[in-house]
């Protein structure tokens, strides 16, 4: 006789601003459902379609269930199953071996493959930090845009997601929430119901663009000139809440001097758009008290994304928005969360610490970090790679030269996963990961302002571990005894948050267990009387810090490094800018080898302007090659006015095997780093497109 559906609470773990409360259905063992929890305000019982899909991924026929050692060569994929035992020994002796000799020849290679605090740097960091390894600068996704906030707000902090419905005008800046925040479109689309104004800007007409009122088609990575326009005309036009700049502000002067250099002519020039859309822009947005802006990543992934960040997160502050709970500005409310992160990742173990670090490696960078033979610069040459929470091989910029960094025969790489991924393909280990329904972790939230509690649904399937125990397993192998690296997942929850922080309001773990989630203490509308965390307590227009830092004190605009303003040779031989924003149906790589939504998704398509397709016969459905000197992909052409003219959009990230070409977007992409941050440049990109025939 069956038992009957058990029901657990649990938390979408992926990089998605949204963080969303899940209830698992469970019967005789297995996760047969996952829906939204009506009970958590954010979530409000909705789930996107990836994620209602979840249990088909946990357990899905191709799961990796036991540890597995490759017996082929380096990205052929061939392997034989192993017992544990077997598995961390191997591991452990390698490891152990380096470590003597050359600490900072390991690297770690991780990022948000799952969001979770104990998931992700808890007891990995401990044991990197126990060895020595080298450490990695994790900037692949955000880093742009949460420096430009740190060093204008003092922190990733923004408004409340629930007021967006509030809102009299919403600007989507660089965003597709229809695809990347289902719950913040929610809000949106209830505001205009009620009358509010809503405009995308953005160089592609996405699903978004295309059901607001008005869509600002610039060319990409202009952002900055585009805000910086805006101040211009605010200021012009008296638009200021003098006010709230005067009290709440720093650097006014310093800032309307800059913006003046941004007439409207001159940035509709750098931004492919008209003058008046410009003036027309800022005078809603100034005459608009309840205004609220909601910047995404993809406006941070160009030389000067930082920057860009800086200039738009300025604009709440000059009208006096913030003093709306339904005004100001979201990129990230993730700061808000009282994080501590030295006590889950536990830096004083490392060796030297805090006066001599180990080495730092850009992660978007790993391509010449693998290949690089080692010198007195650069420190010993990475002898060995333990991957984690990501699929490089896949989403780092440059593939070329990442497939032949991890192809090094004299690399030993282990690889935590679910599923045989590109990166896989390469490892000589594979160890078997548990997903979110199978462990405990803690999460914060990019999106929305809740601390949440994910307790596993099921038992691990398989012989799959969690992060946790395999990081656990390789240090009792190496004989390392420190009681810090054997902390329970419990343990480390209990640790995961300073409780005593005002905004958690004396709670505790065992009350975030209780109920599944809390709700941060933070005023409505946070910086009505300004209280920014910036040195000052101000908006500062004018940072000191960047000064300090040998920066420009004051957001501008950078041209791309590949545009015809910065590199107008290469513009010549490559005149067609490529984005590559997330396909609908894929997170990141996440869910591509999910049948049900590969086969929505379709085939990898190219979305070309009728302009740009004509003098390259270019038609509808034609096999096309996209390349530059970094490589090549194929892709099917869509014809469409969607993408600007001069802008081709290759949606992403597809797994290379899973491609009829085994290339993905990332074959063009560069690995040259924004202004602030050291993040990805993955939009600033220059190809050319030709028939694949």
């Amino acid at each position: 006789m069956n038992a009957p559906a058990e029901f657990a609470r649990a938390v979408c773990p992926h990089d998605c601003p949204d963080t969303c409360a899940m209830r698992v259905t469970v019967k005789d063992g297995k996760a047969v459902k996952i829906s939204g929890d009506p009970d958590h305000p954010p979530t409000q019982g909705v789930l996107c379609t990836k994620v209602t899909r979840y249990a088909e991924r946990t357990h899905h026929k191709d799961r990796l269930l036991t540890p597995l050692r490759r017996v082929g060569r380096k990205g052929e994929g061939k392997f034989e199953p192993i017992g544990w035992d077997e598995a961390l020994n191997i591991a452990a002796t390698r490891l152990k071996e380096i470590a003597q000799r050359a600490p900072e020849a390991i690297l770690p290679y991780s990022y948000a493959g799952t969001m979770g605090l104990i998931q992700g740097e808890s007891i990995a960091a401990r044991l990197c930090n126990t060895l020595g390894a080298s450490r990695l600068d994790r900037t692949i996704c955000a880093a742009a845009g949460a420096a430009g906030l740190r060093y204008t707000y003092g922190a990733s902090l923004g408004m409340h997601v629930e007021f967006f419905d509030e809102s009299e005008l919403i600007l989507i800046w660089g965003s597709n929430p229809i695809a990347s925040s289902l719950h913040f479109w929610t809000r949106a689309q209830e505001a205009k119901r009620r009358g509010a104004k809503l405009i995308s800007i953005d160089p592609y007409k996405s699903l978004t663009a295309e059901k607001c009122h008005q869509h600002i088609a610039l060319r990409p990575g202009t952002d900055a000139a585009l805000a910086l326009g805006m101040i211009h005309v605010l200021i012009a036009e008296n638009f200021i809440d003098r006010a709230y700049v005067d009290s709440h502000t720093l650097g006014f002067d310093e800032l309307a001097e800059r913006a003046a250099l941004y007439p409207p002519l001159r940035v509709a020039e750098i931004c492919g758009i008209p003058a008046q859309t410009i003036v027309d822009l800022a005078r809603a947005y100034g005459s608009t008290k309840k205004s609220a802006i909601r910047l995404n990543y993809g406006m941070q992934r160009t030389r000067g994304g930082g920057n860009a960040t800086r200039a738009i997160a300025c604009l709440p502050s000059l009208t006096g928005a913030w003093r709306e709970r339904s005004g100001g500005l979201l990129l990230s409310s993730s700061g808000w969360a009282p994080i501590d992160n030295a006590a889950l990742e536990r830096p004083d173990l490392l060796p030297g610490w805090p006066r001599k670090l180990p080495r730092i490696i850009n992660m978007n960078a790993i391509g010449d970090a693998l290949l690089h033979p080692g010198d007195e610069t650069f420190g010993p040459k990475v002898e060995a790679l333990i991957v984690y929470n990501s699929n490089p091989v896949a989403v780092a910029p440059d593939s070329e030269k990442v497939a032949e960094g991890f192809a090094r025969e004299d690399l030993f790489t282990i690889v935590l996963e679910h599923f045989q991924t590109d990166t896989a393909d390469y490892a000589d280990l594979i160890f078997p990961a548990t997903t979110q329904l199978e462990h405990l972790d803690v999460h914060k939230s990019y999106g929305h302002t809740h601390v949440m509690a994910n307790m596993p649904a099921i038992q691990p399937v398989g012989g799959a571990r969690s992060n946790t125990d395999i990081f656990r397993g390789i240090a009792g192998a190496m004989g390392i005894d420190d009681p810090a690296l054997y902390e329970t997942d419990e343990q480390l929850a209990s640790k995961a948050f300073r409780w005593n922080d005002p905004a958690l309001a004396g709670q505790n773990w065992d009350a975030l267990k209780s109920s599944g989630w809390i709700k941060l203490d933070i005023a409505d509308a946070p910086f009505a009387e300004g209280g920014f965390r910036t040195p000052s307590g101000k908006c500062e227009f004018y940072s000191e810090r960047l000064k300090l830092e040998g920066q420009d004190p004051l957001p501008d605009y950078l041209p791309p490094y590949e545009s015809a303003d910065g590199a107008p040779e290469l513009a010549a031989r490559y005149p067609l800018a490529m984005i590559s924003p997330p396909a609908r149906n894929f997170l990141n790589s996440s869910f591509v080898n999910v049948e049900s939504l590969r086969s929505t998704e379709g085939q990898p398509h190219l979305d070309i302007h009728p302009n740009d397709a004509q003098p390259r016969g270019i038609e509808e459905g034609m096999l096309v090659r996209i390349f530059n000197d970094r490589g090549s992909m194929q892709a099917r052409a869509r014809v469409t006015e969607r993408a600007r003219e001069g802008c081709v959009v290759g949606l992403s990230i597809w797994w290379k095997k899973l491609s009829p070409d085994g290339r993905n977007a990332n074959q063009v992409t560069s690995q040259a780093l924004t202004d602030l941050g050291g993040s990805a440049t993955f939009y600033d990109c220059l190809v050319e497109v030709e028939s694949a025939h």
